[in-house]
């Protein structure tokens, strides 16, 4: 049974999801999603494999349309407007893939102002001006000669993570932004999403398996379990509330058999 602890500052959500469904082939992937995320804070999506986490977060950006349901943005349903409307609201956006999808012939000053150069008119200097700041923000002062092949995997999530910040979104989604690093640089990466958060006063969406240790970065947990939003809430308020299927979630023994495949929706 889905629930919602508490809905403290989702009257002022940034994003707003009722009853979201969507289907690939037999699979019910999406199964009447509900969740509200605030404004101005961390939302972590968590679940087992396959409960349609990055599903989920291909319907809020848009890449995705569902079923049926809707998707508010900033109060604008967004699963009605067309493409070039769709387009318009993208730009509130900043994503951080989980390879970080850095390219790998450009250096990282290259890399972090290729969304200024292709979707803006800024000059030379502003856009040099706009990546050193972005590049102080995410602690990678320095590293702009540097290629993605040079750099640690830690430092490449940084330079990843400065890009999806560079054009100033209102809203960042990060899709399992720890994959591949150790817990050391899976602490700092959480630590410095919280702290550009903060800086930027962004609305941040993060899928993450990373549980329990990215609850601590995290103002809300939204728990996904066989499709469905199954509790959400303020953390502290969704840790102390004793939901089964949580609680067997964060001791590693859920898992999501009931269900879509985890290669359909992770």
């Amino acid at each position: 049974m889905e629930a919602t602890i508490n809905n403290n500052g989702a009257g002022d959500a940034a994003i707003v999801v009722r009853n979201l469904r969507r289907r690939f082939g037999r699979q019910q992937v999406l199964n009447g999603v509900d969740l509200a995320c605030p404004r101005g804070e961390i939302t972590t999506i968590a679940g087992p494999s396959g409960c349609g986490k990055t599903v989920l977060l291909k319907h809020l950006n848009m890449l995705l349309r569902p079923d049926t349901g809707s998707i508010v943005i900033d109060g604008l349903e967004v699963t009605k407007i067309g493409e070039r409307e769709r387009d318009e609201v993208r730009e509130k956006f900043g994503m951080l893939f989980q390879a970080g999808a850095l390219f790998d012939s450009m250096t990282v000053f290259q890399n972090v102002a290729f969304p200024l150069v292709e979707l803006t008119a800024l000059g030379r200097g502003e856009i040099a001006d706009r990546v050193a700041e972005t590049l102080k923000a995410v602690g990678l002062q320095g590293m702009e000669n540097k290629f993605p092949s040079e750099m640690s995997g830690g430092m490449q999530k940084r330079a990843a993570l400065a890009r999806a910040l560079i054009r100033r979104p209102k809203i960042l989604m990060l899709d399992e932004p720890t994959t591949g690093l150790d817990p050391t640089r899976t602490h700092q990466i959480h630590e410095l999403v919280r702290a550009t958060q903060r800086q930027f006063d962004l609305t941040a969406v993060m899928v993450s398996h990373d549980v329990p240790a990215v609850f601590e970065y995290s103002d809300r947990i939204a728990f996904m379990h066989g499709g469905k939003m199954e509790i959400n809430g303020p953390v502290e308020q969704v840790m102390a509330a004793h939901n089964e299927k949580f609680e067997l979630f964060l001791a590693g023994k859920a898992s999501g058999i009931d269900g879509p495949p985890a290669a359909v929706a992770s």
